[in-house]
């Protein structure tokens, strides 16, 4: 159809899936279940949306800093959702709650240091 926006396939990365179990297990615990699934469902809807308009996120400023331009990031506050955009791809590498110290986070999720 003609006037339909590209659609993107997107993928979370092993690490990403973790990480999402990671922070509905922790709400879980310290909070309740269904804020822990309320949550949950905010980042996936987050997650799905970027099948339609990947290109809507920023640039991390941690990344910026070091010239970096590859990754995006978008969120649900105060969850941040770091993923780039290959192709016909978007790949969700990281989802962290950006209270962390993300200069770190992302030096060892996305640069290896």
């Amino acid at each position: 159809m003609a006037g339909t926006p590209a659609k993107f396939a997107v993928m979370l990365t092993e690490g990403a899936e973790q990480d999402l179990e990671a922070i509905h297990d922790y709400i879980a615990e310290f909070d309740c279940v269904a804020n822990a699934n309320y949550v949950l469902d905010q980042l996936m809807d987050v997650v799905e949306s970027l099948s339609m308009h990947p290109e809507r996120g920023n640039y991390p400023r941690e990344l910026m800093a070091l010239g970096i331009k590859e990754y995006r990031q978008t969120g649900f506050k105060p969850y941040r959702v770091i993923y780039r955009v290959m192709g016909s791809q978007v790949v969700i590498y990281l989802i962290a709650d950006g209270r962390r110290d993300m200069q770190s986070v992302l030096a060892r999720k996305l640069l290896g240091a």
